[in-house]
């Protein structure tokens, strides 16, 4: 009785700060995930992440980052805006139209995790957004919460896959749900045929060294390999095809929280806009935007792949 009081105290509490979804699974070794992100890094498909061959055992047993964990709880939050961009300008990421959601989630899961222990009593845990070695996606298919679908990301039947995830990992001993057994992608393969660089592949692999969001984001070189000229899709920072094109966002709902509300100027900016932005300009208009991971020098270089379609050809 006392573990389905505590299950409904987490999943109350979830709802009352504006999680969109709550799930739980049991804390235990994540065996089959270990061994295809085993595959995966052997393949080279992570690309210069090198950091994402750290800490393996971490990443797949969560009483290594936790002892004595019991519960992992994960969490989802909306964030497909309701205003987009215009056509014909640099395109962003959708995660990243208003404050950085590190930012914005942290501080919610610390609260969240504040009133557990207020309403509980005393709890260890730890939470964790999308910064340390968690396999969240797959956390949150082991809780119900949705399964993953061919382009990698987690796909909710009511609501599609723009979510952000959050895990928070606790020695609370909580009612488990059942994991998502069924994969409604079926034959569709729509995310596949329409990669711009071929980085989704069979079986649920994205070679991630392929794909846009890696060059435009986690790649830090001064430039972009030149094989990859003319497929980026005018995507200065990540890209969105893959989710854009899955029949199950058409379920999308524009979010309710105020901090992704979008900045203008991604809703606005155009080639020359971008063009003649200043580095200080830069920092003030984006210092609370995912875009300061790029930096300014990483924006600019990716503007300029993005207008070089071609050897001698330049897009204004």
């Amino acid at each position: 009785m006392q573990n389905e009081k505590h299950t409904k105290i987490v999943k109350d509490t979830a709802a009352s700060l504006g999680f969109d979804f709550c799930g739980i699974a049991k804390a235990q070794f994540l065996n089959e995930d270990a061994r295809r992100l085993e595959t995966w890094l052997n393949k080279g498909m992570h690309g210069n992440m090198h950091y994402m061959e750290n800490y393996f055992d971490l990443r797949t047993d969560p009483q290594k980052l936790v002892p004595g964990a019991k519960s992992v709880i994960t969490l989802l939050i909306n964030y497909y805006p309701e205003k987009q961009q215009q056509e014909n300008i640099p395109k962003i990421a959708k995660y990243a139209y208003g404050k950085d959601y590190h930012d914005v989630i942290r501080q919610k899961l610390h609260h969240f995790f504040f009133l557990l222990k207020e309403k509980i009593g005393e709890i260890n845990g730890r939470g964790f957004v999308d910064s340390a070695p968690v396999l969240e996606r797959s956390w949150a298919q082991k809780s119900g919460l949705g399964w993953l679908g061919k382009n990698g990301n987690l796909i909710n039947k009511k609501q599609g896959s723009f979510f952000f995830i959050a895990s928070l990992i606790t020695d609370l001993n909580l009612v488990a749900d059942e994991a998502a057994a069924n994969d409604y992608c079926g034959t569709c393969t729509a995310c596949i045929d329409n990669c711009p660089t071929e980085a989704i592949l069979p079986d649920k692999v994205v070679d991630g060294s392929k794909c846009i969001s890696y060059f435009t984001i986690e790649l830090k070189d001064a430039l972009i390999p030149d094989k990859m000229k003319g497929t980026f899709d005018n995507w200065l920072f990540g890209c969105d095809v893959c989710q854009d094109v899955c029949p199950w966002n058409r379920f999308s709902k524009p979010n309710l929280e105020k901090d992704f509300e979008p900045i203008a100027a991604i809703l606005n900016y155009t080639h020359e806009d971008w063009n003649e932005l200043t580095e200080e300009k830069f920092k003030i208009i984006f210092k609370d935007s995912p875009l300061k991971r790029s930096k300014y020098e990483g924006v600019k270089r990716n503007l300029h792949f993005i207008q070089t379609l071609n050897e001698g050809t330049v897009l204004l």
